[in-house]
């Protein structure tokens, strides 16, 4: 099978093409990615040898019709998005332009060259927010949609968009709704490696409000086997929430990661909160338990763990990253907070 990978470069594409690899040697594995501040071409240094990759923009009409042209993709995998909150709210119209008219860009393309198997990598974050007293509540496929940032607005267009041309052309398509990420090659502006590479720099580490936001953590790893799941078993036309049965305050996920680091909580610094800041994301995944047999494998304990472990291992990869553009872009963000 021959599997596109959009948005091959950034954090979770990265890790499902090494899942891909690992898991599917037979298949061939095509990635396009734009190369933006958050793909990074490094992270996939040592398996070049073993994909194809296209430096393009999904957006880009005429190129993407070449990869088509020359790769004959069996399916597509959309990861390319714009998809930092605080970024989205600086600056809207990358977001919609990426997440909304490349994912349209790449339907069609779908539709001309034989009506392809999509998969679009959504986010629970399309859902809004769930109240921090009410612990039974959680996010279901039937979930209306009631987005916060500019961010989640483009993402629920895109699915919108993604369900009218399974409607309309008849598309084979699915969409899957993840919970937060973490693990190796996540992009240093995120919480979890932007906490572990200020303590190492015996940095502040700054936390938006009093740290009481709840997030349902879930291991890339975990995440990319589901979607490979979905692309080869799920249902056309379905939704597949992904969670990690991981719901944390941030402050805890702070002080975790300051105790295994050896580092005084003392680093840790409240700054202004994020406008429209989501209070709580839960996943109920029970769907893909019950269709597709799928359950995460990475407690969030063991998961901290290896990702601290890989990020010590790895501290030529992130510094080159916050060495140049981003150090800007932090200070934009939180240097007069």
């Amino acid at each position: 099978m021959n599997v596109l990978v959009t948005g091959g470069a950034g954090f979770i594409g990265s890790n499902f093409v090494y899942y891909q690899l690992k898991n599917h040697p037979e298949d061939k594995v095509i990635v396009v990615d734009k190369l933006t501040y958050a793909g990074n071409l490094s992270t996939l240094k040592p398996i070049m040898d073993k994909i194809v990759f296209e430096k393009v923009d999904i957006c880009d009409e005429k190129e993407i019709d070449r990869v088509f042209r020359e790769h004959k993709p069996d399916v597509v995998v959309n990861f390319a998005a714009e998809s930092h909150v605080d970024r989205s709210i600086e600056n809207p119209n990358v977001f919609l332009e990426t997440n909304i008219m490349g994912t349209a860009n790449m339907m069609n393309h779908c539709r001309k060259y034989g009506d392809i198997r999509y998969h679009q990598v959504s986010t629970d974050e399309v859902y809004g927010d769930l109240p921090l007293d009410r612990p039974d509540l959680l996010f279901t496929e039937e979930t209306p949609i009631h987005t916060s940032s500019p961010y989640s607005a483009s993402k629920a267009s895109a699915d919108l968009l993604v369900g009218a041309y399974l409607r309309t052309f008849g598309l084979p398509v699915t969409i899957s709704r993840c919970s937060n990420n973490y693990g190796p090659y996540h992009f240093p502006e995120k919480l979890i490696p932007l906490m572990i590479a200020n303590a190492l720099a015996d940095k502040p580490l700054p936390v938006y409000g009093k740290g009481e936001n709840v997030r349902d953590w879930l291991y890339v790893e975990d995440h990319c086997s589901a979607i490979d799941l979905i692309i080869r078993k799920g249902k056309i036309g379905e939704v597949y929430n992904i969670g990690g049965n991981n719901e944390i305050h941030n402050i805890d996920i702070v002080k975790m990661i300051c105790e295994k680091l050896d580092k005084p909580e003392s680093l840790i610094t409240y700054v202004t909160d994020r406008k429209g800041h989501d209070l709580r994301y839960a996943i109920d995944s029970s769907k893909i338990q019950r269709e597709l047999g799928w359950t995460p494998a990475t407690t969030f304990p063991e998961g901290l763990q290896k990702t601290v472990d890989w990020y010590l291992a790895n501290k030529d990869w992130w510094e080159e990253i916050i060495s140049g553009e981003y150090q800007n872009y932090y200070e934009k963000m939180y240097g007069n907070r």
